[in-house]
């Protein structure tokens, strides 16, 4: 069921009102038969391994809680003395580990399949070419479940809480498949922790009254974000992307520049409609943005974009790797020769592993791995040459809060994410390569505007309009961003009057009538529902 579909807005409406018809304990059993609902929609096939995971993970967690408990309870009812108890927690946290450990063999076994199968084969057929060995047939045919990415990692999270005993397992197993399934998000997130959402998914409570219009107001921007922005953007850089050897190279940064900003308002798009449908239910959802584009660094700008990726993989990659015993234990052994070098070892190797991983999460490809990999290494050379970045602004005078400092910081940042981000989307990770050389060596200089941005139908006059009002709503964009380092946008739009917000509201869905569905005629759907 796509998103930008009538289908889809009957099931956002029709859950709406079925949900506030019916008692507050009972509300969640509509947002369960809505997501088996959406889910079903993808394919019986696909819900089947939904259920797989579900299952495993439920019965997984009850079972290392009833461990725990069994623990507690034994503790209470024995005398034992210091030595007699740690046997006994050494040997439940083994049995717990070897639970968790099979548990998430299962569901992992599951994300690497569908996901890296095709990907691992067409390596060992290459390897199998370059050695003069007959290849094996790739007679895999399958369809990569919808969201498996996600909702895999939301239940591995819940499952890695209760053996950590942040929280415990729930006992009902349809609201655990509520909480891995539950349809806003089960496609693109956020990946919540059951401890954040369960607070509000299971309680049904009525929000106040303006809740429903905030909500909706939320609705409509993101859909403009998506089909205005996104889409109309879309439109240009699929052309850039096709021929960008034959275009300057300043016309090939510009594109990539539009790129991220295209990316940014796909996804950002899709996290305001979802936020903003599940805020008029009550709901919250965690924040997936906090203006990425004004971050100073690229550890700032990956704690600003998708943040609840990026806490995943800190909380169950990064941390464990990097307080781990041999990885401190490594560390320990420089600190003979380099105190500097000791403390940079252990957290380089986490983030080598990390995002490793990242970068294959989003998609089974070389392109995907060395973005990964590009984004590891810039975090880690900023760690280890974090000393001689001080040095250089103390001679220098660098003052930090320096304002052309924290701009030129800011246009560095966004430049660099641009470069990385449209690495694995020109085809293979050799044309990414090839567009990076091409910024550098195209080094004519554009004369006109139709040749700085030839990518753009400037003589097709629909498509023309469509990209300036794209762009139009990209400065709103940034102004909107520009004022929330006061105070949240909405406390902006509270303060003014109802028939100015009405305006401005109806405005917005004009403009989606207008452009919006014009741009959207045959565009595909949302960016991230690919990874």
């Amino acid at each position: 069921m796509p998103i930008l579909s009538i289908s889809f807005i009957v099931l956002l409406v029709c859950t709406f009102f079925i949900y506030y018809l019916i008692p507050e304990r009972h509300r969640w059993i509509v947002l369960l038969a809505a997501s088996m609902t959406f889910y079903l929609f993808s394919g019986p096939r696909n819900l089947i391994y939904l259920l797989i995971t579900s299952i495993t993970v439920y019965l997984g967690a009850f079972r290392i809680q009833k461990i725990t408990e069994d623990q507690k309870r034994d503790f209470k009812e024995h005398s034992y003395n210091k030595e007699e108890k740690g046997r006994i927690r050494k040997r439940n946290k083994k049995r717990k580990k070897a639970c968790l450990l099979l548990v998430l063999a299962v569901n992992l076994s599951f994300l690497l399949f569908f996901k890296y199968a095709h990907f691992a084969l067409s390596q060992f057929n290459g390897l199998m070419a370059i050695l003069g060995r007959e290849k094996v047939p790739d007679a895999l045919s399958f369809i990569v479940p919808l969201g498996i990415s996600f909702y895999t990692f939301q239940a591995i999270g819940y499952l890695v809480d209760v053996y950590g005993e942040v929280v415990k397992a729930e006992r009902n197993y349809f609201r655990l498949l509520l909480f891995i399934s539950f349809f806003p998000q089960v496609t693109q997130g956020p990946i919540s922790s059951y401890a954040f959402l369960s607070q509000t998914l299971y309680a049904g409570k009525t929000p106040d009254e303006s809740a429903p219009i905030r909500g909706f107001q939320r609705i409509v921007w993101g859909f403009l974000k998506k089909m205005v922005i996104a889409n109309s953007l879309a439109q240009n850089t699929s052309l850039l992307f096709e021929h960008y050897p034959r275009y300057s190279g300043i016309s090939i940064l510009l594109g990539t520049f539009l790129y991220l900003i295209q990316l940014y308002a796909d996804f950002s798009g899709y996290m305001d409609i979802m936020c903003g449908y599940c805020e008029m239910l009550g709901i919250t959802l965690t924040e997936n943005f906090n203006r990425p584009f004004f971050s100073k660094s690229i550890s700032e700008y990956w704690r600003r974009w998708h943040i609840s990726l990026g806490q995943w993989f800190r909380q169950y990659v990064y941390y464990p790797i990097g307080v781990s015993a041999w990885n401190l234990k490594l560390g320990k052994a420089l600190k003979k020769y380099s105190k500097h070098a000791a403390n940079c070892l252990p957290p380089t190797i986490a983030l080598l592993i990390t995002w490793f991983c990242t970068g294959l999460w989003h998609g089974a490809s070389w392109g995907y791995i060395v973005w990964g990999l590009f984004n590891g290494l810039f975090l880690i050379l900023s760690l280890w040459l974090a000393p001689l970045y001080e040095r250089m602004r103390a001679i220098f005078h660098i003052r930090v809060e320096n304002k052309l400092w924290r701009l030129f910081c800011v246009l560095r940042t966004f430049t660099i994410a641009a470069m990385l981000e449209v690495l694995p989307e020109v085809g293979s990770l050799t044309d990414g390569f090839h567009l990076w050389r091409c910024i550098f060596t195209n080094a004519w200089i554009p004369h006109s505007l139709g040749a700085l941005i030839p990518f753009v139908h400037l003589r097709n006059f629909n498509r023309m309009l469509g990209f300036s009002v794209a762009m139009l709503f990209i400065l709103v964009m940034v102004i909107g961003s520009l004022k929330q380092r006061k105070k949240p946008i909405r406390e902006y739009v509270n303060a003014l009057p109802n028939w100015c917000q009405i305006l401005g509201l109806s405005l917005m869905i004009l403009v989606i009538l207008t452009f919006g569905i014009q741009a959207s005629w045959g565009a595909e759907g949302f960016m991230y529902a690919n990874f």
